[in-house]
């Protein structure tokens, strides 16, 4: 039943962040600390294992190889995430809503992600992705990114989440920023994207189910609760009646039609935001 789900723990609310930029976003994140949110850090620089922001650290990488990384190839990012499918499966055990946040252009963003989300589309309920693009002057980079882009269309377990209304696919393109640049410095950019992709969690996600969780569990109150019958009323013996002195006519005082405003409070659901890319 609905009313009795608990929050954080029967439905469970991700954040994925899978390579260096994107986990430089999730520390951002991280300190908003919003309400049932986990965190994961994914990175196949060893380095993720300190991001002591984080609920949970993913390292793709073995032992031998602890310095390796993957040398900003997303071949070898993918390579990492293909051998460690099973620990990324285990991420999304049990989840309901996931939101994964990945840096294009570099190795492991651009790499393992088709891996991450592979997994999530498996395991959990609704999947939303947001996809960093580089700066239009990192050249190379953001190529990269365009071409990752395109291949994220032909994961499987993710085309049957949009199709079904159940996945959704953000792009957050560095080079909309340029024309801020100015009272946007550069060193910025992570706190400005964890403050939309926080808001998105918390008011497209988090407060619609809350609220709807909430609702339920007050309805179900009601249902429950037994109608009782008002207590009988004792009346006190009448006392013996006093003539009235007559009362002098008053006007009438005017009458204010005071309007009442309805208010509205318009909630972002995943659904109802329009998709950056198709």
């Amino acid at each position: 039943m609905i009313e009795t789900l608990r929050l954080g723990h029967d439905v469970r609310f991700v954040l994925v962040c899978v390579g260096g930029g994107a986990i430089r976003i999730g520390r951002e994140i991280a300190r908003q600390h919003l309400r049932y949110l986990e965190t994961v850090a994914v990175n196949c620089d060893s380095r993720v294992q300190d991001a002591e922001e984080f609920d949970r650290r993913v390292f793709l990488g073995t032992p031998s190889a602890i310095d390796a990384g993957t040398g900003g190839s997303p071949t070898a990012g993918a390579r990492l995430a293909h051998a460690a499918e099973p620990a990324l499966e285990r991420i999304f055990e049990g989840t309901t809503f996931v939101t994964i946040l990945a840096s294009l252009g570099g190795g492991t963003g651009t790499g393992a992600l088709p891996f991450v989300l592979d997994a999530a589309a498996r395991s959990a309920e609704f999947v939303s992705v947001f996809a960093v693009k580089p700066f239009r002057a990192e050249g190379e980079r953001r190529a990269t990114a365009e071409r990752a882009l395109g291949r994220l269309h032909f994961v499987d377990g993710f085309i049957d989440k949009r199709e079904t209304g159940r996945g959704w696919l953000h792009m957050l393109d560095n080079e909309t920023l340029v024309p801020h640049q100015g009272s946007l410095p550069f060193n910025r950019v992570a706190h400005h994207w964890a403050e939309v992709v926080g808001a998105y969690i918390e008011h497209s996600i988090v407060a619609p189910i809350e609220a709807v969780v909430e609702a339920r569990r007050i309805e179900r109150l009601a249902e429950s609760e037994p109608v009782r019958a008002p207590p009988p009323q004792v009346r006190d013996p009448m006392p013996p009646r006093v003539p009235e002195p007559p009362l002098t006519p008053m006007p009438l005082a005017p009458t204010l039609d005071a309007g009442i405003a309805e208010l509205t409070f318009e909630v972002l659901s995943p659904t109802g935001g329009p998709e950056m890319l198709r």
